[in-house]
């Protein structure tokens, strides 16, 4: 204690400055306390985070579980609790995991390429590691409706079909469906078609997309490595479909062009469908393996001096998963996320410190590394509809995601830190940070990905984003996108240490007034972000 108030004479003078919001933490603690946020031990704890041992930290890997027990231990050594709902420093999750161990479309001598030529759904399928036909049936658009049927003396039964998108209309744009200017429930729901084809017992349906670049770039994420869900995945019971170019359907059709246009002008002149069987040699390959695996988000709770307030709660959040490895290549994820891993343990362990002084936070401070957030923030939405903490408690969620390094936009000035989220809920919540800002840290705020229309949805993209969905102001720190993003060269050794230790004092600083004002932040921000994406 004589330590702190010694200090006190020399750190007053320079801290205090105008802000639209008036600090009311004690500002003398809160510059002492942040002293022990160092560089030093940011990169003692991040080097370990991102070194081999841990692999990478796959979600549900033995790299990430001993990454796991690191953190656990981290938290223990600095006087954190485990949560007082939990009997463990963590919260379990199950996932079911959906993986193509073999993908191929062949037809005739031409094999085509998945993300490239074609594109096949792992929730959408069964487990079909082979499938040969020397026929596909052209049945139009795949419709068996009462005012229009495409499968009208048809006989597919395990074969497979071909069908285009949408429906037919006629040369008044008038749907042979439905009668009218507008369009029936054929051409928006898929899951119709299938239904249909699944009546008919055809074997697997080829769906005809013209514009199938877009359906890549809406699908690559998951579709390029397994697929992860929080909830199990039974194989569906229509039949297995894939989506194909019309590079893939010229070669299907191959000399039967004319039959093929003259079967498509039929239908859209007269509305009759009828089969058209085409005879070509195809060979499908969908070998999928469903399988359970079990992770954990990570929960310390560090309860609030006050009685009257400890029962609300900030939390602190940075996502602890990350690539893993692929062949020999380890994805390190030093920056992403080893750099918002570390600077909570470190912020946390700066609170326990505090307390331990009898200075510590009023409110309970709570921290959580979630899990499975590189396969779409599993672990944070698992958490939101799981909470160990009701989210009545809940004051706010503080992200911390990639803080360590610049990107091209600032790498003539990298004391910066982008501020994502803070005035979406709470103008409260944004003045607070700038507010702590202007008196401790001194960073360039940039609000550019905070923009609704943000190209690059940053706001989508991280844990936060599970909080504010359900009301919860929440705020999100992130250095931006380099070039070892997302790269096995994401190593400790690039972080900017002097720049890291601002920003993780910057975050200390929000949270400590977030935890010591005399009255809850409110919600006064009519929220109108979509979250039903």
């Amino acid at each position: 204690m004589l330590k702190w108030l010694a200090a006190c004479f020399f750190i007053g003078s320079s801290i205090f400055s105008t802000a639209q919001i008036q600090l009311e933490a004690d500002p003398f603690a809160a510059a002492f306390f942040s002293q022990n946020i160092t560089q030093e031990e940011l990169k003692e704890h991040l080097t370990k985070i991102a070194s081999p041992e841990f692999e990478g930290r796959e979600t549900g890997s033995e790299g990430q579980e001993k990454a796991g027990r690191y953190i656990i231990k981290s938290l223990r050594q600095a006087g954190i609790e485990k949560a007082p709902q939990l009997r463990d420093y963590h919260q379990t999750l199950a996932f079911t995991i959906l993986d193509w161990q073999h993908l191929g479309l062949r037809v005739d001598s031409s094999s085509f390429k998945h993300m490239r030529d074609f594109l096949a759904l792992k929730e959408q399928n069964q487990n079909l590691p082979e499938l040969q036909a020397s026929e596909v049936i052209f049945m139009g658009y795949g419709i068996d409706d009462a005012n229009y049927s495409d499968y009208l003396k048809a006989d597919v039964v395990g074969k497979v079909i071909m069908i285009y998108l949408g429906e037919p209309l006629n040369e008044d744009s008038i749907s042979y469906v439905t009668g009218t200017q507008k369009l029936s429930r054929w051409s928006s729901s898929l899951d119709l078609k299938l239904e249909a084809a699944k009546r008919h017992k055809a074997r697997a349906v080829l769906i005809v997309d013209p514009q199938i670049k877009k359906r890549f770039s809406a699908n690559r994420s998951r579709e390029l490595g397994p697929s992860m869900f929080l909830k199990a995945v039974p194989a569906p019971t229509t039949p297995n479909h894939v989506f194909i170019s019309t590079k893939v359907a010229k070669q299907i059709i191959g000399d039967q062009e004319v039959a093929f246009m003259n079967n498509l002008t039929e239908i859209r002149e007269k509305g009759q469908g009828r089969p058209l069987p085409i005879q070509s040699q195809v060979i499908i390959n969908q070998h999928l393996t469903r399988s359970l695996l079990y992770s954990k988000n990570i929960i310390g709770y560090l309860p609030g001096m006050d009685s009257t307030l400890q029962d609300e709660v900030i939390i602190l959040s940075a996502h602890y998963d990350h690539l893993g490895k692929r062949g020999n290549s380890i994805f390190h994820g030093a920056d992403d996320n080893g750099s918002g891993t570390t600077a909570v343990l470190e912020i946390m362990a700066t609170l326990a410190e505090a307390k331990k002084e009898g200075l510590g936070p009023k409110r309970s401070v709570a921290c959580i590394f979630f899990t499975g957030e590189e396969k779409g923030l599993l672990g944070s939405k698992y958490y939101a509809e799981h909470p160990v903490i009701p989210l009545s408690q809940t004051v706010a969620d503080v992200n911390v995601d990639m803080i360590g390094r610049t990107d091209e936009a600032h790498q003539q000035n990298p004391n910066y830190i982008y501020v994502i989220g803070s005035n979406r809920l709470s103008t409260e919540l944004h003045q607070i940070n700038e507010a702590v800002n202007a008196s401790f840290t001194h960073l360039d705020l940039d609000y550019t990905y905070n923009a609704k229309d943000d190209p690059n949805k940053f706001y989508y993209r991280s844990d936060h984003y599970n909080f504010a969905k359900h009301g919860i102001p929440s705020i999100f720190y992130f250095s931006g996108v380099h070039k070892d993003y997302h790269r096995p060269s994401d190593i400790p050794e690039k972080i900017l240490y002097n720049k890291y230790e601002t920003v993780a004092k910057l975050i200390f600083h929000t949270v400590w007034e977030l935890a010591n004002r005399s009255r809850r932040i409110i919600v006064d921000v009519k929220d109108d972000t979509n979250y039903n994406r």
